[in-house]
């Protein structure tokens, strides 16, 4: 807490080059990008780092396979090699991964269409992954017995990219990676709208969530960066655009695993879009939907489970189908789409296209981020780094800060980890060795676990069964990731309430426990608002 006051100081007794509110993919890798080339940066969202869309994606870092149907071939050049730099720069973490499509007898495009697809797709992706493979219907069911063949042609494998941890915890590093530049980033702290001041700086007004203060933000410049609450925030601060966003809703469902190849099901919807099975730890994502929504506050509904439920029964082979009560979590959010202001959507929406477009007010010294991609996050950063350095702010040139450290860093974090056994601990949710794991999650911070492992190697013991996360863990999350909600450690910082049931009242033990230690007098009330937004997400 006493961090937290003293940022709070920090936001309100300075002028800021950047203010970035919105602490999805996009503000998290535009503060990171801006503090690491030398501006002074302040970040604030409205709720926690990644609490909205960006931490209910599907965690697939793919090029957009899906977008050459609509000819998008720009865009899927330009996010296959955003995902090819993701893959090199952060290998613990963006994992190439083989995709099993099968292609329905019935469905337009026909097999061999697809293969020659998937190998342009291949060339967009500079030969960078596993070239494809046509597959017939006697190899589909050979390589995933689960799969229903009986309306299908044979299908195609490819290889794409998916996150090894959630969408969420990848956003947070960026946002780790900005305050080890300087910046001053905030959870809980909501713009209420802004101003700009005759000399042009702006001066926006906020709340913390937390303490219950008002405060007063200065900056040379304002970045947008609020994603679905984007347009609101404009509204608010007397922006005007020649975009706004429409929303689409996404929604999957967490499922036991449905197969032990480790690749991605892919198959064809009844609304033609593409549908996935995805591994997750030792669980199975299954989605998504894609639903056109005219406000953000969305919630899955019936439509949405049976849809989800209706499809993946039909494209597997399974002794008894999957129904809700197989299910372990939700996960529900809204895309933001960017779409010209006063140009009517009315055509097909999935044909609405996921492209990102940064505008600049320049005489505003504003700046908005419209739609954009977990995929597409370094490009967004730099050319929003391009426009603010347009605006007089001094910049160091571009260079690579982001990657993942490695060489002597590593070693030395890896050989402490032997020395202390580490290297024989695994994981029960996915079998990693527990010091890979370390490194991937907390990079040379694991030093800190490490020497409180040292000191107590209870520290080793798993929190919830099967769920990977320790307690050492808990406690270096707790001290130093900015955690104010159960929810913050447990959907965000880690993936513990995607893949283990935290309804099942056999949990209530475990979670109490972990609202004792890190918060202490107002773990109960902090328990409580955990299964209340649990009970009301399940409707």
């Amino acid at each position: 807490m006493e961090t937290r006051l003293s940022s709070l100081s920090d936001l309100s007794s300075q002028t800021f080059d950047v203010l970035v509110v919105g602490g999805g993919i996009n503000g998290a890798v535009c503060a990171a990008e801006l503090s690491n080339r030398g501006a002074s940066v302040a970040l604030i969202d409205a709720r926690d780092f990644a609490g909205f869309t960006s931490q209910h994606s599907s965690n697939l870092v793919w090029g957009g396979i899906k977008y050459m149907e609509g000819y998008e071939f720009g865009l899927v050049n330009g996010l296959c090699r955003s995902r090819n730099e993701l893959m090199r720069s952060f290998p613990s973490v963006v994992k190439e991964i083989r995709f099993l499509t099968s292609v329905s007898s019935r469905f337009k495009i026909k097999r061999l269409v697809f293969w020659i697809g998937a190998w342009v797709y291949w060339l967009f992706g500079r030969a960078h992954t596993r070239a494809p493979k046509l597959v017939s219907n006697v190899a589909l069911k050979k390589i995933e017995s689960g799969l229903n063949v009986n309306n299908t042609c044979g299908g195609v494998e490819y290889s794409d990219a998916y996150l090894f941890d959630n969408d969420a915890r990848f956003v947070f590093n960026f946002v780790k990676k900005a305050q080890a530049a300087g910046c001053t980033a905030l959870n809980y702290v909501a713009s209420t709208g802004a101003q700009q001041t005759s000399n042009g700086d702006w001066i926006v007004d906020a709340h913390d969530v937390v303490s219950k203060q008002n405060l007063k933000i200065r900056c040379r410049a304002l970045i947008n960066a609020a994603g679905a609450f984007a347009d609101a925030h404009n509204e608010m601060s007397g922006v005007r655009t020649e975009h706004r966003h429409a929303l689409s809703k996404g929604v999957h469902l967490l499922v036991p695993r449905i197969s032990e190849t480790g690749k991605v099901l892919a198959f064809f919807a009844d609304d033609g879009r593409l549908f996935f099975a995805i591994p997750m730890a030792s669980k199975t994502c299954i989605g998504t939907t894609d639903t056109r929504v005219d406000h953000a506050d969305v919630s899955v509904s019936e439509e949405d489970r049976e849809f989800i439920l209706r499809n993946i029964n039909n494209a597997l082979d399974l002794k008894s189908p999957i129904t809700q009560s197989d299910v372990i979590a939700e996960r529900c959010g809204v895309r933001p789409l960017a779409v010209k202001a006063g140009v009517a959507d009315n055509g097909d929406f999935l044909q609405l296209s996921r492209k990102h477009v940064v505008e600049l007010d320049a005489e505003k010294r504003h700046l908005t981020i419209f739609g954009g991609k977990l995929t597409d996050c370094l490009n967004v950063a730099q050319e929003v780094a391009s426009e603010v350095a347009s605006l007089g702010i001094a910049l160091t040139p571009e260079f690579n800060w982001f990657s993942e450290k490695s060489g002597e860093e590593k070693e030395s974090l890896l050989k402490r980890g032997r020395s202390l056994s580490l290297d024989s601990t695994c994981s029960q949710d996915t079998g990693e060795v527990f010091l890979n794991r370390l490194w991937r999650r907390y990079g040379q911070n694991a030093h800190t676990i490490l020497d409180s492992i040292e000191q107590d190697p209870a520290g080793l013991e798993e929190v919830f069964a099967g769920g990977g996360l320790r307690w050492c863990e808990i406690d270096y999350m707790s001290r130093g990731e900015m955690i104010v909600e159960l929810e913050d450690l447990l959907r965000r910082r880690s993936k513990v309430a995607l893949v283990i049931d935290m309804s099942n009242p056999e949990r209530l033990r475990e979670l109490k426990a972990v609202c004792d230690r890190i918060f202490g007098a107002d773990a109960a009330a902090k328990l409580e608002k955990f299964l209340q937004s649990s009970r009301d997400s399940q409707g």
